[in-house]
C-alpha cells in the first residue's frame, strides 16, 4: 500500500490517477484504524489510544518526498505516514494497540510502547547494522513532548558529517550525505524549550532537516492563543527565514487539506534540504483532530459547535474526497465501493490481530487449567483452590498475568504438601516466568555477547617514568582514538578551538578539523540530541557536557530517549553515544556536582563510569569504542593537573566495565568509594595505619554496572566490616552501592558490625575551601567515622576518640 515516492517522474494520466487513489486508500485505512482503535480502548481490549486522525493528507504528501536512507523523528500522530512507506500494516497497528509482545507482530516495540509510537529496524537479529540506505528509516518515538527534536538534529547532522568528512563514510549509512531527517511535532509542543533549542541549533549548523508542524490550533484542550505568540509558529519564526545575506531556514506554510499544495510543498522542502543542506520548516495549518487528543477525553468538552462544524467540513479526508471527484479521478459511487472494502479490511485486520494476541495465551491457559484441576483433586485445600480456577476458566480473554497470578495464588494453599501436582505447578510457574518476563525486561543492554562488559581488560604499560598532567593522558589518548576510528567525533562547549576548558582536547581541532572536533553553543539538551542522532546513523560521537552539574539540562533526553532506545525497540535500534563530562570536588554549588543518586536511577540502559584518574578514564573510552552501548563518563574535575605516568600503549589499554579494583589491601575494614574521593581515602588509610587500623580500599570504577564479579563481598569475608564513602547526598549513590553489596551479594552474612555509609551533607556544596570541608566528607570525617566503627567493635583496642 506504499505511497509512490517518485512524484517527479513523468506519469501517464492513468498512473497519476492510480497514484492518487492509492493515497486515498491509505487515508481511509488510517482513519478507520483510528476510529476502530478508539473503540477497542473504550471496550477495554486496549489500555490507551492516541491516533493520527485529521493528519492523514499531509503525511501522504510527505511520504512521497521521503526516500530510502532518510530518517523520521516524529511523534505519536504519524500512523498514516508509516502506512504510506509500507512500514505499518493494519494488523501491526492493532498489535501495537494490544501490546503484543512478539516483535513479529508488533515490530515497533514488541508491546513495550503504547500504540502510535513507531520505529523501523536498524539492526539484524545479531545486533549488527543493516544497510540503512536500502530502507526508509524511522527512529523510535518517545512520548515526552518535543523530546524527538534533539535527536532529529543529530540525524540531520550525520548527513553533513558524511558529506564533508570523507574518511567517515560508511557504505551502509550514507550516500554523500544526501539523506534528509524529517521531524514532526504538534503546534502546541512548539512551546517547549527543546523545540526552540533545536530550531536554533539546526539553523546554526545548516543541516538537512525538515520539520513539519501539524497545526490543529489546540494542545489537548488549550487553544493556540494560550500557547503561541501571534497564534502562529511560522510567524514568530519568520526571522529565521534565510535571505541573500544570511543563512537560516526555508519556511513553508501550507493548508493541511489542500492535496496538490501539500505535494508541492513537500517536494520543495525535500529538494532544498537534500541538495542544499538547508533546514526547512513546513507549517501545516487548518488541520483537524476528529476524535480529540486521545481516548482519555472528548474534544466536545472544549470546542464549541462552530468549531466542531468547521472541523467536520474541513476534515482533510473529506476535502481530499471532494477534490478527487471534482478532478474526475473517481465518482462518488466508486469511492463508496473503496470505502466499504477498506472498512471490512480494517475490521478483519483488527480481528486477526486480536486473535493472534490471544492465541499463545489460550494455549498456555489450557495447560494451567489442567494442572490446577489435578491439584484440586490432590490437595487437602482443593475446595479453596477451586474458586480461583472458576473465573480463569470463564475468562475467554485471559491475559498472561491472569494465568500466572492464579497459579501463584493457588500455590499458597498447598504450603507443606508434597505432591506431584504441586511440583508440576511450581515447575510451570518457574518456566512460564522465565519465558515471559524477558518479553517485558529484555534488551536494556546489549544481549548479543559483544557488549562493553565483554571487552577484555588491557592494562596500561609503562617504560621509564614519564609523569605528565592527567589532561595530557586524555589528550594523547583522544589523538589515538581519532586516528584509529575515522567515524569518531567530539563536540561540546569549548571543545574545539581551545581544546576544552581543561585542555584534554588540546590541538585536536587543528589536527582533525572543525567537524570532527567541534565547538557548539550553550545548549546541553541538543548536544546530547546531536550525539543520539549521529550514533543512530553509524557514527561514533562523543558529546561533551562541560560540567556534571549542567547535565541536568540534558537528563530528560538521556533518560527518556538514549537510555531506553535499545529496550523500547526490543533490540532493533541502538545509539552508542559516549557522553563525556567532569565533576566532583571543586568548589561551589554549580561546579562540584555529584548527582549520582539521580543519574544511576534515571539512566538505566546506559553505563555510568566514574574513573578515579585520567588513565582510567582514557581506558574507559577505549573500551566503549570496542562495543556499541551508550555511556556517561564522569572525569574527576580536580584531576587534570595532577601528575600521572603516561602509558606507552596509549589508545590501546582498556579499563574493564563492571569490575571493581582493590587499590589497597587490608584486613580490618572494607572501604568502597569512587572518583575523586578515592584520593582522600587513600591518604586517610595511611593515617589509620598509625592507629592500628589496616583498611582495604576498593574503587567501584563503574556504578552501572557495578561489580559483576562480586569482588566486594570477597573482601568483606576477610574484613567483616564495610563502609561506603562518597560525595553524593545521603541516600544517593552510597545507598545504591550498599544495596548492591548487602542484598545482591549477600554480604550481610559476613558482617560483624553494622554496615555504614558516609556521604555529603544534604545540601549543595558551599563555595570555597571551607565550603568543601563542611559540605562533603573530609579526611577528618572519614578517619573519625572508621575509627568510630572500630571503637564500637573493640573499645579496648580503640578507645573513644571524642
Amino acid at each position: 500500500m506504499a505511497s509512490n515516492p517518485d512524484t517527479k517522474a513523468a506519469l501517464s494520466y492513468e498512473d497519476f490517477k492510480q497514484s492518487v487513489l492509492n493515497d486515498y486508500r491509505i487515508a481511509v485505512t488510517s482513519r478507520e484504524c483510528s476510529l476502530l482503535g478508539r473503540r477497542e480502548v473504550l471496550t477495554g481490549k486496549a489500555k490507551f489510544g492516541i491516533f493520527g486522525d485529521g493528519k492523514e493528507l499531509p503525511q501522504l504528501a510527505w511520504a512521497r518526498a521521503f526516500k530510502n536512507g532518510d530518517f523520521r523523528s516524529g511523534y505519536y500522530r504519524d500512523q498514516t505516514f508509516m502506512m504510506a512507506i509500507d512500514h505499518l500494516s493494519i494488523e501491526e497497528f492493532f498489535a501495537g494497540l494490544y501490546a503484543h509482545t512478539d516483535i513479529a507482530f508488533d515490530p515497533m516495540s514488541a508491546g513495550k510502547q503504547m500504540g502510535g509510537h513507531f520505529a523501523t529496524h536498524s539492526l539484524d537479529p545479531d545486533g549488527n547494522w543493516k544497510n540503512l540506505l536500502q530502507q526508509k528509516n524511522s527512529s523510535s518515538d518517545i512520548s515526552p513532548t518535543a523530546g524527538q527534536m534533539p535527536r532529529l538534529l543529530g540525524l540531520a547532522q550525520a548527513s553533513k558529517i558524511y558529506r564533508n568528512v570523507k574518511e567517515a563514510q560508511g557504505e551502509n549509512f550514507s550516500n554523500n550525505g544526501d539523506e534528509v531527517a524529517w521531524g514532526t511535532i504538534g503546534n502546541a509542543s512548539t512551546s517547549e524549550g527543546l523545540f526552540f533549542e533545536t530550531i536554533n541549533a539546526a539553523g546554526v549548523l545548516q543541516v538537512p532537516m525538515v520539520i513539519s508542524v501539524w497545526d490543529d490550533e489546540y494542545g489537548i484542550s488549550v487553544h493556540a492563543k494560550h500557547q503561541t505568540t501571534k497564534e502562529s509558529i511560522s510567524k514568530i519564526l519568520a526571522g529565521f527565514q534565510r535571505d541573500e545575506e544570511d543563512n537560516g531556514y526555508e519556511i513553508i506554510k501550507v493548508k493541511g487539506w489542500d492535496y496538490p499544495a501539500l505535494v508541492d510543498a513537500y517536494e520543495r522542502a525535500g529538494a532544498i534540504a537534500r541538495k542544499e543542506h538547508v533546514p526547512v520548516l513546513v507549517h501545516v495549518v487548518e488541520l483537524t483532530q476528529p476524535q480529540g487528543h486521545s481516548t482519555s477525553g472528548s474534544h466536545e468538552r472544549y470546542k464549541d459547535q462552530d468549531r466542531l462544524q468547521w472541523e467536520r467540513e474541513s476534515d482533510c479526508n473529506v476535502q481530499f474526497r471532494t477534490w478527487i471527484i471534482d478532478q474526475g479521478l473517481a465518482t462518488d459511487e466508486e469511492l463508496k465501493v473503496i470505502d466499504k472494502d477498506l472498512k471490512k479490511k480494517v475490521r478483519d485486520g483488527k480481528k486477526a490481530a486480536w486473535e493472534a494476541f490471544l492465541h499463545p495465551i489460550k494455549n498456555e491457559k489450557q495447560k494451567i487449567v489442567d494442572l490446577l484441576e489435578t491439584l484440586i483433586s490432590n490437595s487437602s485445600n482443593g475446595s479453596f483452590i477451586k474458586p480461583l480456577l472458576t473465573p480463569l476458566v470463564e475468562n475467554k480473554e485471559a491475559l498472561k498475568s491472569d494465568l500466572l497470578g492464579t497459579a501463584r495464588k493457588a500455590l499458597r494453599f498447598t504450603i507443606g504438601e508434597d505432591s506431584p501436582a504441586r511440583i508440576q505447578l511450581i515447575e510451570w510457574i518457574e518456566n512460564y516466568t522465565a519465558k515471559i518476563q524477558p518479553q517485558y525486561s529484555a534488551h536494556l543492554y546489549n544481549e548479543n555477547g559483544n557488549g562493553a562488559t565483554s571487552v577484555p581488560a588491557i592494562a596500561p604499560t609503562y617504560g621509564e617514568e614519564n609523569l605528565v598532567d592527567g589532561r595530557v593522558v586524555l589528550r594523547d589518548n583522544f589523538d589515538a582514538i581519532f586516528a584509529k576510528y575515522p567515524n569518531t567525533l567530539v563536540f561540546g562547549e569549548d571543545a574545539g578551538a581551545i581544546g576544552d576548558v581543561n585542555q584534554g582536547l588540546e590541538g585536536m581541532q587543528e589536527k582533525y578539523g572543525e567537524l570532527r572536533v567541534a565547538d557548539v553553543g550553550i545548549r546541553e539538551a541538543t548536544i546530547i540530541g546531536q550525539g543520539i542522532g549521529m550514533a543512530m546513523r553509524g557514527l561514533r560521537p562523543i558529546a561533551e557536557i562541560q560540567y556534571l552539574d549542567y547535565i541536568l539540562y540534558a537528563i530528560q533526553i538521556m533518560s527518556d530517549d538514549l537510555a531506553t532506545l535499545r529496550y523500547r525497540t526490543h533490540g532493533k535500534q541502538k545509539a552508542p553515544l559516549i557522553v563525556r563530562t567532569r565533576g566532583h570536588r571543586l568548589e561551589g554549588i554549580w561546579h562540584s556536582g555529584s548527582q549520582m543518586g539521580a543519574i544511576i536511577h534515571l539512566l538505566r540502559g546506559m553505563y555510568v563510569l566514574t574513573p578515579r584518574n585520567m588513565v582510567k578514564a582514557a581506558g574507559f573510552y577505549n573500551t566503549l569504542l570496542e562495543s556499541d552501548e551508550p555511556a556517561l563518563v564522569v572525569e574527576c574535575l580536580n584531576g587534570y593537573r595532577l601528575k600521572e605516568n603516561l602509558p606507552t600503549n596509549i589508545g590501546e589499554f582498556k579499563t574493564p566495565i563492571g569490575v571493581v579494583e582493590t587499590v589497597k589491601e587490608g584486613t580490618d575494614i572494607t572501604i568502597l568509594s569512587y572518583g575523586s574521593t578515592l584520593r582522600i581515602i587513600m591518604d586517610v588509610a595511611k593515617d589509620l595505619l598509625s592507629v592500628g587500623i589496616n583498611a582495604e580500599v576498593i574503587d567501584a570504577q563503574s556504578l552501572l554496572p557495578f561489580d559483576l564479579n562480586h569482588d566486594v563481598v570477597k573482601s568483606i569475608k576477610k574484613t567483616n566490616r564495610f563502609i561506603v564513602i562518597d560525595e553524593d547526598m545521603p541516600g544517593g549513590a552510597s545507598a545504591y552501592l550498599l544495596d548492591e553489596v548487602l542484598n545482591k551479594q549477600d554480604a550481610y552474612k559476613y558482617l560483624d558490625s553494622k554496615p555504614e555509609t558516609l556521604a555529603a551533607q544534604q545540601h549543595r556544596p558551599a563555595y570555597g575551601t571551607d565550603g568543601d570541608y563542611f559540605s562533603k566528607p573530609s579526611a577528618d570525617d572519614i578517619f573519625e567515622k572508621i575509627y568510630g566503627m572500630m571503637h564500637e567493635a573493640n573499645p579496648s583496642s580503640f578507645p573513644k576518640l571524642r
